[in-house]
């Protein structure tokens, strides 16, 4: 019976580390994915802001143009994070990816034709990048966490 009992309380204290280390990692996560937003959200701000001041003229093209993509940005993103399967999460993000790519050109544009101001531009450009970084590593680790490899060519999730 002593045996039995300390077999329980290892089997116990075992699985309490085990959903204390769980914890820790979705709080690591969650933290991570709550910065990755925050970031995207304050990039948004700041393509509101900046296209305020851009011509009228392009109020239906640019302007339209660039705040769809950014938006585009964190709305695929939040909606690919409340999906349950991976390879639907997996779709969202990699378009949450595409629109950052469209944003970025528009950025880039915006200031080539003197629309943004070098610092302007040097802000925009410092934020996505490390929201395109974030939203890589999020992409990869969901990749790595896909099994492409069996027979039926049907991924199986790790």
């Amino acid at each position: 019976m002593g045996k039995l009992l300390g077999t329980e309380r290892y089997t116990e204290h075992r699985s309490t580390k085990n959903t204390e280390n769980t914890k820790a990692q979705n709080n690591m996560s969650t933290e991570f994915q709550n910065r990755l937003k925050t970031l995207m959200d304050e990039y948004i701000y700041f393509v509101y802001c900046v296209t305020q001041k851009f011509p009228k003229e392009e109020l239906y093209s640019s302007v339209s143009q660039w705040r769809r993509s950014t938006l585009s940005i964190i709305l695929n993103y939040i909606e690919g994070y409340a999906r349950k399967k991976s390879l639907v999460q997996l779709n969202f993000y990699e378009i949450s990816y595409g629109s950052l790519r469209e944003s970025k050109y528009l950025l880039y544009f915006s200031h080539k034709i003197n629309f943004i101001t070098n610092e302007e531009y040097r802000k925009g450009f410092e934020l996505s990048e490390e929201i395109g970084k974030m939203l890589w590593s999020e992409i990869t680790k969901l990749q790595n966490s896909i099994d492409y490899t069996n027979k039926n060519k049907t991924p199986i999730i790790k």
